[in-house]
């Protein structure tokens, strides 16, 4: 197989990653090209990569031959013109979030995609190829729950840059738990609710933190999600969802923990003569006890080895001519009309309707 000659658009941390995951691990591809807005940092990154070139205008790395698909992992502000230009050229690219900053440029990326009659963009949600979303997906898929109902999450950073604003708490972090929630219930968001308690003390002046997210989707079922950025502890990401015949919590940096009805026609309700006391124990005795152990310092660890899947695939894709595997240019889009729905919400206190075209309109 040929190798896939990858141009990656922004070596920052997060190209840099996906430059060291291409050269190290991932099969079918190399890295060609690199590009940055510090040409210097493109170019010591492109001497310790055999072949590599630095080409200093994204749009011509795009364009070059030598190039045969791309990942931007550059500033979301120069997305649309770097996506329009991977269509214009018909080159497959993984585009980290966002897809564009605003709901009107994602729409136009999404419109011309379609109109080239090719899907050539997937989006870096990659909690999508995380093995215990993906094993929950599976069992909600084969039924396991029932009809889903509810879900909780929890998304905690221990820290965010000073220029972080209460706004990017809902477009930088609660995104991720947009696209989840989309993945898993399988269904759009058709509103949304930011409510904001008491700010955490340690977090910057003026910032927002924490914030609770109430989604609802288009069939009514609830979504809440505590968006927490300054805890000062560490990473946590935490899904937990509930249906008619059990539930499921992933997160624990211990695998899932599923709970489900013995049978789920009949009940077992007054099954178990030793219920437990008002403090966990048959008689009524208080337990005490210390339950813990390690949490990811940071999205690196809890989530490299999905970040390897998603590329892995992606590259698979693109060599199978099928050019996405995962969230494409809709799911990006969809991603961004909900973020700005609860952006309006953050600023009104008040649940927002979800805004969106009808995506048959599209095909």
């Amino acid at each position: 197989m040929t190798e896939l000659r990858v141009a990656v658009l922004g070596v920052g941390m997060m190209g840099a990653d996906h430059v060291a995951r291409i050269t190290e691990r991932i099969k079918g591809a190399r890295v060609s090209v690199v590009n940055d807005y510090f040409p210097e940092k493109a170019e010591q990154l492109a001497a310790t990569i055999p072949g590599c070139r630095v080409i200093n205008d994204p749009l011509d790395a795009i364009a070059d031959p030598e190039v045969d698909a791309v990942i931007l992992a550059t500033p979301g502000p120069t997305h649309e013109k770097q996506l329009l230009a991977c269509i214009e050229h018909n080159k497959p690219v993984m585009c980290e979030k966002p897809l564009t900053t605003d709901v009107a440029t994602s729409l136009e990326v999404v419109k011309r995609e379609a109109e080239s009659g090719r899907k050539l963009i997937q989006v870096g949600f990659m909690r999508r190829f995380d093995d215990e979303y993906e094993q929950l997906k599976t069992l909600i898929d084969n039924g396991t729950f029932g009809q889903l109902l509810v879900a909780h999450c929890v998304h905690r950073n221990p820290a965010v840059p000073p220029s972080f604003d209460s706004a990017m708490i809902v477009k930088d972090s609660l995104v991720h738990e947009v696209d989840v929630t989309r993945f898993l219930f399988d269904e759009e968001i058709a509103s949304v609710q930011i409510i904001t308690p008491g700010a955490n003390p340690n977090a910057p002046e003026g910032l927002k933190d924490p914030q609770i997210a109430i989604f609802t989707t288009s069939s009514g079922r609830h979504i809440d999600v505590e968006c927490f950025v300054t805890t000062g502890v560490a990473y946590e990401v935490r899904t937990e969802v509930v249906g008619e015949f059990g539930s499921a919590f992933i997160g624990l940096d211990q695998g899932g923990v599923v709970r489900k009805q013995r049978n789920p026609v009949q009940s077992d309700a007054g099954a178990g003569s030793g219920a437990s006391g008002p403090n966990g124990s048959s008689d009524g005795r208080k337990i005490a006890g210390i339950w813990g152990g390690d949490i990811t310092p940071s999205f690196v660890e809890r989530f490299g080895r999905a970040y390897d899947t998603e590329i892995q695939r992606w590259v698979n894709a693109v060599h199978a001519g099928t050019n996405v595997d995962g969230p494409g240019a809709w799911d990006g889009y969809a991603a961004a009309a909900v973020c700005a729905a609860g952006v309006k919400s953050l600023e009104t206190g008040e649940p927002q309707k979800v805004e969106m075209v009808d995506r048959a309109s599209l095909s």
